[in-house]
């Protein structure tokens, strides 16, 4: 059955967006992603009020998206308003505006802002524990979240759109963060643990980061930032000049407020780390939703079995395909569910000549809209791909010196058991589940049913050469009644 499309219109003080999602699946996956930088909270620095000029773009932007939402045939939207629309003294105008319009809009109060970030990190981290920082234009939400969930929050008027590039900005910065963390005891439940960063602001810090390093990988999801080299990278960020063409002229205008912010958020709770999340408020408004059970699903395996079971010949087998190599292979749960995701994904790049699957499968794994997955998981999984369509190395030498060697050779290895079993099976899954492997202190052994030898014609006895090859052992086929 097909998941009809979800949407959320996020109005906020920077930026008025509109994203639909193809379903509330555990793994919300983005068809279309629209923002209108409508520089709601600028205004309310001065007067208190959101200027004419920010309301008639929001509410332009908002007449578009209404007209989308109809003819993509979406029925159910959240149009949802933060901390701009919260403070301002005209807010309820803008409220009666946006409902003429035709979108029934709710006003999110400050606590509810927080837990909602709150559940979107969840969502992208699951298991995930420390402090998560919304950075908006209009306001900065803390939150602590563990194991039963977010935490009561705060929300501080410290959004880029607020906040002035000056000394006594920063002063006052200062000043609110160290009484607020204080009084809600985020300085001792922060202290030694991670720092989720979420917001667009905070987002473009870190994208500014990775081009300085020289990262070789794109997404900023999952990006990591030790807490010494905030300072740095605020020197970096005070010339947004050299980063035009590559970021939004809004975000690097923004870049330098946001990057004293964040200084001024590790002074204060000082995290082991910090880690750029992709999922916030909108993420955390689908996952509110779901029930017990899709939440204790895995992302990245639900988006992996999604996006391998749209492009498989025969029909989807990549979980019994994880479990046919698995007999080969002790790995701990970290490594198996990048494994399985890899099984997952192994029939991706059928479509695709020859010489182009390994690229294929390279490009799915880097680049693909993964979450709960960090840099060195999609080296893995790109290097499980790459040599399960025939390639031993990865296309880029900087992406080895993300992972452990040791790490990338078990992902080959799995890589060359995946090709092993596509090949035996020719992508049908009834050929899976009347084989087997074995391993042993000698061989790699592949058993097939007796009168059923042919099976193991050439071409998979050279695959299965390769791969005994990897473990150090010798290839035997086997038969069984």
């Amino acid at each position: 059955m097909a998941r009809k499309p979800v949407a959320v219109v996020d109005i906020g003080s920077n930026s008025v967006r509109l994203v639909v999602y193809s379903g509330r699946q555990r793994a919300p996956s983005p068809i279309f992603n629209e923002k209108v930088m409508a520089g709601l909270g600028a205004g309310l620095r001065g007067n208190g009020q959101m200027s004419p000029e920010s309301e008639q773009k929001a509410l332009s932007a908002l007449c578009r998206y209404k007209l989308l939402l109809r003819h993509m045939g979406v029925r159910e939207a959240k149009v949802v308003a933060t901390a701009a629309v919260r403070d301002a003294a005209n807010a309820d105008d803008f409220i009666a505006s946006v409902k003429a319009i035709g979108l029934p809009c709710e006003v999110v109060s400050a606590e509810d802002e927080a837990r909602f970030s709150g559940l979107g990190v969840l969502s992208a981290f699951p298991g995930a524990s420390g402090i998560v920082g919304d950075l908006g234009g209009g306001s900065l939400e803390l939150i602590e979240i563990g194991n039963d969930g977010p935490r009561p929050g705060l929300s501080l008027p410290l959004g880029v759109l607020r906040v002035e590039r000056s000394k006594a900005g920063e002063k006052l910065v200062r000043d609110i963060l160290k009484k607020e963390v204080k009084k809600t005891g985020l300085d001792k439940s922060g202290r030694g643990q991670p720092f989720y960063m979420v917001g667009g602001s905070w987002r473009a810090l870190a994208k500014i980061d990775m081009i300085a390093t020289d990262f070789p990988l794109p997404a900023t999801h999952h990006y990591r930032i030790k807490p010494e080299r905030v300072a740095e990278l605020r020197k970096i960020a005070e010339n947004p000049a050299t980063f035009e063409g590559l970021l939004s002229s809004a975000r690097l205008a923004s870049a330098p407020v946001a990057a004293m912010v964040l200084e001024r958020v590790v002074d204060e709770l000082q995290p082991s780390e910090l880690i750029v999340s992709a999922f916030g408020l909108r993420e955390g408004l689908l996952y509110a939703d779901l029930d017990a059970r899709a939440r204790k699903l895995d992302p990245l395996i639900e988006a992996a079995r999604d996006a391998g079971g749209a492009e498989h010949r025969f029909g989807q087998h990549g979980d019994l395909l994880h479990d046919w190599i698995a007999p080969l292979f002790e790995d701990g749960p970290k490594m198996e569910r990048l494994r399985r995701a890899s099984c997952l994904l192994a029939d991706v790049a059928w479509q695709a000549a020859p010489p182009f699957r390994a690229d294929r499968g390279v490009e799915m794994a880097l680049h693909g809209d993964w979450t709960a997955v960090d840099a060195a998981g999609r080296v893995i999984m790109a290097q499980a791909l790459t040599s399960n369509f025939g390639r031993d190395t990865l296309p880029d030498w900087r992406l080895t010196q993300l992972v452990k060697p040791e790490l990338l050779l078990r992902a080959h290895c799995w890589g060359l058991a995946m090709r092993l079993g596509q090949r035996l099976s020719g992508g049908v899954a009834s050929v899976l589940e009347r084989t087997h492997l074995n391993l042993s202190r000698t061989s790699v052994t592949l058993c097939v049913p007796h009168r059923n030898e042919a099976l193991a014609g050439d071409a998979v006895r050279r695959r299965l050469q390769r791969l005994a090859e990897a473990f150090g052992r010798k290839a035997e086929v086997a038969t069984f009644v």
